[in-house]
């Protein structure tokens, strides 16, 4: 089996499967319980000045019969006391040696606030530090979470007052609540930190109760907007960590997460330069034993490619992102109904002829009516791939012999 141990920016985990700063990393035993089951870290839920939560606090999108696709939350940080917290990871570090425990954190903007809460944590013996500047609502009303993280002269400098005082490697959590990534992960990098990690959750509001006209989740009638995460939001997680590892003057690590459920989510973190994964909104919906699939799965995956560590695999796929004008102009690919799949429903006809480039016709064989790709008109889209319900039905197949590709940028300049 694969070796599918990490270390992560100096902080050292048997696998790279860490739980997120959330509830499911509320205290101790929860966090316990989740290395127990054979999560390799857990992110503790962020410390700083107590805070008083509401009631409710999450609303959910549905799609189909998969519930929770999307969810959000208007939790803030812990309410519970720091020297509580404290002890308590003391507790389950000494218990629980070879899995990384790191403190998340977050006070107001002052230096001797951060100085104080960094020492009194790494008291603790925990293995870093990941510093809370993503949370979109409640703390950043504060000044706090992502009110620092939307401004990269906070985040260098607030990177730079817990680099001075931390033995240990500091990890900056970084917002997506920004038109660009790579500003706030230069400012974190060039304020010294070890890592970064991302994507905290997107501002949002869920939806609204067309009964009562409160959006959800309602609070004795009224509601702010909050923090979006789940399965929805991993493209966004994705195209983010992409940007940074691919960015030449970035070099330190990234921790991935953002709707990551499963293994093969796992994997496409780790090909676009994650170094580890953090869960939260899988394991709130399925509980902690998801980790035994995904270690599973993992090790499957890295044996039958033939990979002998995690490690081997970390941004393989980070060159094959570019920008737009990198790509071939003239690579083509063209629709192609195979009818022994094809079960007749005209999804692929429907999609074609009202929301893409009216590229089918209907052909008679053997007695039954298929329809049929005009290949003239197609333009390879994959939008009737897609919407396809039969496996092997639809497949896109290349039509260019590959002999003279061309960008757009090597087009305009010729």
């Amino acid at each position: 089996m694969a070796d599918l141990s990490i270390n992560f920016a100096g902080i050292k985990s048997p696998n790279p499967f860490w739980l997120a700063s959330a509830p499911p990393t509320n205290m101790g035993s929860m966090i316990e319980r989740a290395f127990d089951a054979g999560w390799g870290g857990a992110v503790w839920k962020t410390l700083g000045e107590p805070i008083v939560n509401v009631s409710s606090r999450l609303a959910a999108i549905d799609h189909g019969a998969m519930r929770m696709i999307g969810l959000n939350n208007i939790e803030l940080i812990t309410d519970r006391p720091l020297e509580v917290n404290l002890k308590e990871m003391a507790a389950c570090k000494k218990k629980y040696p070879k899995n990384a425990v790191i403190a998340s954190l977050m006070v107001e903007s002052k230096r001797d606030a951060w100085h104080e809460i960094v020492k009194r944590t790494q008291d603790t013996g925990c293995d870093g530090f990941e510093l809370n500047f993503g949370c979109p609502h409640g703390m950043s009303e504060r000044g706090m979470g992502a009110a620092m993280g939307q401004v990269p002269e906070y985040t260098c400098m607030v990177t730079e007052w817990v680099k001075e005082v931390s033995d240990i490697p500091v990890i900056v959590k970084l917002t997506p609540n920004v038109t660009n990534i790579l500003p706030p992960g230069k400012a974190a990098q060039n304020g010294g930190a070890d890592a970064v990690s991302l994507i905290n959750t997107i501002n949002s509001i869920i939806g609204v109760d067309i009964d009562t006209f409160v959006p959800y989740p309602n609070v004795n009638g009224k509601a702010a907007h909050g923090g979006y995460c789940g399965p929805a939001v991993k493209p966004i997680a994705l195209n983010m960590i992409a940007e940074l590892a691919r960015d030449t003057e970035f070099n330190i690590p990234i921790s991935g997460i953002g709707g990551v459920s499963n293994w093969r989510d796992a994997v496409e973190f780790l090909l676009l330069g994650a170094g580890s994964v953090q869960v939260c909104t899988a394991v709130m919906h399925y509980g902690h034993r998801i980790v035994e699939d995904m270690i599973d799965g993992l090790n499957n995956y890295l044996d039958e490619k033939g990979y002998a560590s995690v490690n081997d695999i970390v941004g393989k796929s980070v060159e094959r992102v570019t920008d737009w004008g990198n790509l071939d102009l003239n690579y083509d690919v063209k629709a192609h109904v195979h009818e022994e799949h094809c079960i007749r429903c005209n999804l692929c006809y429907i999609a074609c002829e009202d929301g893409a480039h009216q590229s089918f016709e209907f052909v008679e064989s053997n007695g039954k009516r298929f329809p049929r790709v005009i290949e003239e008109e197609c333009v390879g889209c994959n939008l009737c791939y897609l919407v396809c319900p039969s496996p092997g039905a639809i497949t896109m197949e290349r039509r260019d012999d590959g002999s003279h590709p061309q960008t757009w940028k090597e087009r305009t300049a010729a």
